[in-house]
């Protein structure tokens, strides 16, 4: 998926009615475990070979493969969320993830593609400040492990050319 620009979704009758609430449950519930703070759970969301990135719009539009965040591996994602857990000082806060419907833009063979819009807002602990910490869409890469949907790829596709330096939670 590296094109940057729109492409509609495939017709429904193409996919069945499980698979897609299926895949819709694997967005949903991958934005519930960063916003529940069960950060160790997500990892689990990918394949172990696997990539996660977060890259500005721009950037990907360019065809640039690196931007903010860059793991190749579910280890790389695990150690992640170990650095954040032990090693990072940061101030509390939480997300709240808004996202759209997952569109299923195209089926290769046994790997759906599905780009999904996100808003995420940011709330500071304590206090309660909030601000809209990143905008922008998920482009992933599903596939069915065991019959259980993973991610294989999810590139964060951040509207803004800036992030704040308080990048320490997924999105």
């Amino acid at each position: 998926m590296s094109d940057g620009g729109f492409r509609p979704s495939l017709d429904p009758r193409e996919i069945s009615e499980q698979t897609c609430r299926r895949i819709e449950a694997l967005v949903a519930d991958c934005a519930a475990v960063i916003d529940g703070g069960q950060l160790e759970l997500w990892p689990d969301y990918f394949t172990e070979k696997c990539l996660y990135r977060i890259i500005a719009r721009s950037e990907f539009e360019k065809g640039r493969p690196i931007g903010f965040v860059f793991c190749d591996n579910r280890n790389m994602l695990i150690d992640r969320v170990r650095a954040m857990r032990s090693a990072n000082v940061f101030q509390p806060h939480v997300y709240r993830h808004v996202l759209g419907p997952p569109r299923i833009v195209r089926r290769r063979d046994a790997v759906f593609d599905v780009e999904t819009s996100y808003i995420v807002i940011r709330t500071a602990m304590p206090g309660g400040a909030m601000d809209v910490f990143s905008a922008g869409r998920y482009l992933d890469e599903i596939v069915f492990e065991a019959d259980v949907p993973k991610l294989r790829s999810r590139t964060v596709i951040a509207d803004s050319d800036s992030i704040d330096m308080l990048l320490v939670l997924p999105i």
